[in-house]
């Protein structure tokens, strides 16, 4: 393997960062220099990202990962640090070298910053999985959902539940309406919808600056789109989704509690997926479906879309191994405290 040394990505030509992210068979939009751009606007969000070079200035293997912090109380034991969609690397013994030495780095690091690093696989990563374990990563069973949306739409419609076609009918008799988001307004209004959603559920959302800030950096660009569902002329739900090659990514969702008779939520999935046919996309990422072994409602509402369910796993890796154990039984006191859960 040819010498290599370690850099911190802000002395990495963007130019190269892209081009390998962009060319690598597992490429996608997390680990791109726009996504870590986002996480620099973003409050309590601090980007990670860090490339093996050799000689030639040549990328080996790149990881971006984010640390997040969450506001309040819990803030002090709430750092943790997540991977999603990597780390990326040359195929054969030169790249698993040149991981290895990648996350060893990046081990080094990153203890002082976070409680734990969390690696959320794409892809199918056995060919690591001894590396990481060696290195104390542990691999958790999570599942996924990939919609083939390299077909006409009426192919994807047929392929839904009943139920889920006759909910998205009925929504369209309620009179809902579509709209892409285009400004920043209406981005605060989705937001608003967020906050309801993830109260309701008892979790932690990011601050809003996330969504403003890839708002302006990536949907400039196509690489992200807002639907909006609306009643008349109020914003009823709302999906922030990424666009990355040939890939969507389904990031954040939510909708007003009062209007899920209406059933905005299969509809908007339905209106994503038709104009991500007819914009010539070919997979639709549906995010988490949690650990196929245990009960989990998201998932029973992403299989009824009539995707293929993977299990690419997780890793993780705690780092300050009792401030893990305080911040899990202090997330479960707050939920009760705060939310009822």
């Amino acid at each position: 393997m040819t010498e290599v040394s370690v850099k911190i990505t802000s002395s990495l030509d963007t130019k190269k960062w892209s081009d390998f992210v962009y060319n690598h068979p597992h490429g996608n939009i997390f680990q791109t220099p726009e996504m870590a751009e986002v996480y620099k606007r973003t409050k309590n969000y601090e980007p990670i990202s860090l490339a093996v070079i050799d000689d030639t200035d040549n990328i080996i293997a790149l990881l971006q990962a984010v640390v997040i912090r969450e506001k309040g109380i819990l803030g002090p034991l709430s750092s943790r640090s997540i991977i999603q969609g990597g780390p990326l690397f040359v195929e054969g013994e030169e790249g698993i070298k040149a991981l290895k030495m990648l996350i060893e780095y990046y081990d080094r690091i990153i203890r002082k910053k976070a409680i734990y690093t969390e690696i959320r696989n794409m892809w199918d990563t056995s060919e690591i999985l001894d590396t990481l374990k060696g290195m104390r990563y542990k691999y958790y069973e999570h599942s996924n959902f990939m919609i083939n949306i390299n077909r006409t739409p009426k192919e994807i419609f047929s392929d839904f539940s009943r139920d889920r076609r006759r909910n998205i009918k009925k929504a369209i008799k309620c009179g809902i309406n579509l709209k892409i988001a285009n400004n920043l307004e209406e981005i605060e209004s989705f937001y608003e919808i967020l906050l309801e959603t993830y109260r309701k559920a008892g979790l932690p959302l990011a601050d809003k600056t996330l969504f403003l800030s890839a708002f302006n950096v990536l949907c400039g660009t196509g690489k992200a789109r807002v639907f909006l569902a609306y009643v008349r002329e109020e914003v009823i739900a709302g999906r922030f989704v990424l666009c990355y090659k040939n890939k969507i990514y389904d990031w954040y969702a939510g909708a007003k509690r009062r209007y899920l008779s209406y059933h905005p939520n299969e509809f908007l999935v339905w209106c994503v997926l038709k104009w991500g046919s007819e914009k010539g996309f070919h997979i639709f990422d549906f995010g988490g479906a949690g650990n196929p072994k245990r009960e989990y409602g998201v998932r029973e509402f992403k299989r009824r879309f009539g995707g293929t369910m993977v299990n690419f796993g997780r890793y993780r890796k705690i780092h300050a191994p009792l401030k893990f154990w305080l911040a899990e039984r202090g997330f479960k006191i707050y939920r009760k405290i705060r939310w009822g859960k």
